[in-house]
Parts: structure tokens; sequence; C-alpha cells
């Protein structure tokens, strides 16, 4: 279900005005979770807690957010509306089953985590997810962020997509087994090319050579993708097979590791550009 028309939170059973004005309680205050919990608060809804296991964590969202703040799971309010766990996948689980049960909406904003997550702990329960890369000290536009939803009841699915509906400009509905691979596309587009810009930026300044010389490529690369498919966007000795170019960049590189990546990346660029689509 990645149309948008197929996904629009318009229908019956949930009435305009239960997606306004909602208590809320973040479970997380992290990246993601300073993005969304403002975002939420700007869309007319009240933060009335935030936990973190780090007290500073806790104390700074919650003075932005003017909302109480804990760092015991077991002391989360009973009353809200909607739950928010946006915490790091491998103390989601337990930290639900920390908190004690309650008759609001428990949400977690995973991108790789299904919602069988909260087993028995919350009747209602679904997910939030926001397809983007976040940095507290970053400002980030929500209305263009994609949001993939998901809930284990169709009410609270449609309760889901109008929250998200006013938070953001692009609103999907995606099953948890969906939105595994898209957590893992994105960690292709986002997190492993972040990495090969490090690696590039230690390259030059090993050279004494600013990093900052290789951001109007990176912008180039980006931009064409809103035009061109990424296969049509490649360039570079690799998608031509230049072997005398290759094989001087392996020669240049100290590192074992990166002399393999740098092999194996090229051989797949090149084998995506003789069949034309991705060989996974």
């Amino acid at each position: 279900m990645n149309s948008k028309n197929e996904t629009s939170p318009s229908g019956g059973g949930v009435r305009e005005d239960m997606a306004c004005g909602l208590k809320i309680v973040f479970a997380g205050a992290g990246n993601v979770a300073t993005h969304l919990s403002a975002a939420m608060r700007d869309a007319g809804h009240t933060v009335v807690q935030v936990y973190s296991r780090t007290e500073a964590h806790a104390r700074i969202l919650a003075e932005r957010l003017q909302a109480e703040w804990t760092t015991c799971l077991e002391r989360l309010v009973p009353d809200a509306d909607l739950y928010v766990f946006s915490l790091s996948d491998d103390v989601l689980a337990g930290a639900i089953a920390r908190v004690r049960p309650n008759g609001g909406l428990w949400i977690h904003t995973a991108g790789s985590v299904s919602t069988d997550v909260f087993g028995q702990h919350a009747v209602r329960c679904g997910v939030l997810y926001p397809l983007q890369t976040f940095s507290v000290a970053r400002e980030t536009d929500f209305r263009r962020i994609p949001c993939f939803v998901e809930a284990r009841l169709p009410e609270d699915e449609l309760l889901l997509c109008r929250i998200a509906g006013q938070i953001s400009a692009d609103v999907r509905k995606l099953t948890s087994g969906k939105r595994k691979y898209l957590h893992l596309a994105a960690v292709y587009a986002c997190n492993f090319t972040a990495h090969m810009y490090a690696v590039a930026a230690a390259i030059l300044e090993e050279q004494g050579i600013s990093w900052k010389a290789l951001l109007p490529l990176i912008d180039e690369t980006a931009a064409k993708l809103h035009t061109l498919a990424p296969a049509q966007a490649q360039t570079g000795p690799a998608v031509r097979n230049d072997r005398r170019v290759m094989e001087m960049h392996e020669d240049l590189l100290t590192d074992a590791d990166l002399k393999r990546i740098y092999r194996m990346i090229s051989s797949h660029i090149y084998k995506i550009s003789i069949h034309e689509q991705y060989q996974l």
C-alpha cells in the first residue's frame, strides 16, 4: 500500500475531534522523540510526560515541551490518550513490559519492529514510523516526512492516520512485514551512504583537502534522483568497468576492509549496469 490515495485517513468510524488535543506520553527522549514530540505539540496536542532512563535527557526534552519527566517507566501517568515508545529496538520489548496497562493507544516508532512487540500489554497498539534521519541539533520540516502507520484495531489505524496527517503531508498504511523492507532500504539509502561520506572525508583530510569540496557532488547526486531512477543516475569507473582506474584506487587504499568494500561495490555496480536491474 504505497499510494497516498489508498491510504487516505478519511473514512467512518473515528470522529475528527478524537484526534484533537490528545494527552501524549513519550517514552524516549532521543532524536526521533525530540522531533516527533515537537511536531505533535505544534499540531495542538499536549505532551504531558517524558521518560528517559537518563535524567538529563528526560529533563531537557520535558522542559522544551513544558511537560513532566521521569526516569521510571512504572511511573508513567495512566490516563494519557497516546503513549509513544521511541526507544532503541533492543530495549523496546523490555520497556513496554514495565508499563502498567491502561486504556490508551500505545505505539512505537521503529522501522524494523513488528506490532507483536506489544504482546498482551496493550489491547490498543500500533506504529507511527517517520521515514527520515533525525539529529537533535538540526531542524526538520515534518510536513515533508513520509509517515507509515499500522494498528491492531481498524479504528486505531484510522485515528493514527488522522494524527499523522496533522504533522505530515504524506501518510501511508504499511504492515510490519513490509515495513521491515522499507527499513532495510533506508539503511542502504541513508546509513550506509552517510558512512561512505565519512570514509570519503577521511581520505581527503589525510591529504589536507577539505571534505566540503565534495558537497556540490553530493548535492547533485541526490538531486538527480528526483528525475532519474537510481540505476540510471549511476556514473563512474565501475559502471564503465574501467579496470585501470579501479585498480589504481585499490592501490591507494591502505585499509584492507576498504579495499574489499571498494571491490565488492564496484563489482555490483557493473553487474547492475549490465542487467539494468538490482541483483539482490
